[in-house]
């Protein structure tokens, strides 16, 4: 690419930005003041691996009960992890409630306003502290998201394969961000990913950077960037036990390192190839004939569903709590085991 090219990129990006920005909740409008960091930060989080549209609902009812970083520092764990339940990562939500103690403890509810302070944070990488420092505090900053890196991959038809391919975008989009109006650009150029330079079928025809897109160029810009072959996912099996008492159901509290830490759930088995079937107490037990199937990041679980009564304290031993049916929506049941209750509830309302 021309470096006359590369210097005008960012004034027609922000020029079609400043006609067809999306309205978030968390943004402000093109060329206004910097946005408010905590609601920067916390959108970049709930953002991560996680589309617009599951997140707005999120957002908003975090920024309602918590509208600060201090008021999130003195959230308590089971509420904020029950609050962030269905989004998913669970990491995430750990890490945001050190991040806001760290800020509300250590830096006076300020968040740091340069990358490096940032980076300090728990929970806040590379790419998180970018964006805060450029949409926060106007600072120059590199940010590079899953809709920038394909945006930047096609302008310049980086043809590594990613992860290899990062470095080199990451240095491309270095060229083209400009000094001024930081956080407006990589808006902009998340924008460009999400609404027109999209993964299949980029709206090439309405692209203000049509002109100065090398993959276009090649007639095939949906090639870009390329992808090394991705490897099957694991496979996992696993039970889970619907022990009911009443009008309650018993949930047990997750560990709290690890996967789905610290979260409310339905007693369950280790996931593994050949996982250990011994329920957690001796009831009359019943197999439910549907599965759960569930994907994780990194292997798929496959869960089969074991129903039984029990006396309310057949359980005494055990670190949990009896938790009213009628309510258990409100317990913030992480995905998996969601689709579980809900299956063991379709049944109860059938087969009484």
């Amino acid at each position: 690419m021309r470096v006359d090219s590369r210097a005008t990129i960012a004034s027609r990006l922000l020029a079609h930005y400043d006609r067809h920005a999306r309205v978030l909740p968390w943004r402000v409008p093109p060329g206004a003041n910097r946005a408010d960091p905590y609601r920067v930060w916390l959108s970049e989080i709930m953002l991560q691996q996680t589309t617009v549209a599951a997140v707005r609902p999120y957002f908003e009812a975090f920024t309602t009960r918590w509208p600060d970083v201090v008021a999130l520092a003195a959230a308590d764990e089971a509420d904020l992890m029950a609050a962030w339940a269905g989004l998913g990562y669970y990491a995430r939500a750990r890490n945001l409630l050190a991040c806001a103690r760290t800020v509300a403890g250590q830096h006076d509810g300020l968040f740091p306003d340069e990358e490096e302070g940032l980076r300090s944070l728990p929970g806040v990488g590379a790419y998180t502290a970018a964006a805060i420092a450029a949409i926060a505090f106007g600072r120059r900053a590199v940010v590079v998201d899953a809709n920038v890196e394909r945006v930047v991959a096609r302008l310049f038809a980086i043809d590594t394969p990613l992860p290899a391919a990062r470095p080199a975008i990451r240095d491309a989009a270095d060229s083209i961000t400009p000094d001024a109006r930081a956080g407006d650009f990589a808006q902009a150029m998340m924008d460009l990913g999400a609404t027109i330079c999209t993964p299949r079928n980029p709206a090439c025809g309405i692209c203000p950077l049509r002109e100065d897109c090398a993959a276009f160029r090649t007639a095939d810009p949906a090639a870009y960037p390329v992808k090394a072959a991705k490897a099957a996912k694991p496979e996992r099996l696993g039970h889970v036990w619907w022990i009911e008492h009443g009008g309650s159901v018993w949930l047990e509290r997750r560990p709290p390192k690890g996967l789905l830490g610290g979260m409310r759930a339905l007693p369950t088995s280790d996931w593994s190839a050949s996982p250990n079937a011994a329920p957690p107490i001796a009831v009359d037990w019943r197999g439910l004939d549907q599965t759960v199937r569930h994907i994780f990041t990194h292997f798929a679980l496959t869960l089969t569903i074991h129903r039984g009564t029990a006396a309310r304290t057949a359980l005494a031993d055990r670190d949990g709590e009896w938790w009213p049916i009628a309510t258990l929506d409100e317990a913030g049941l992480p995905t998996v085991f969601r689709k579980a209750a809900d299956r063991v509830l379709e049944e109860r309302s059938s087969c009484p």
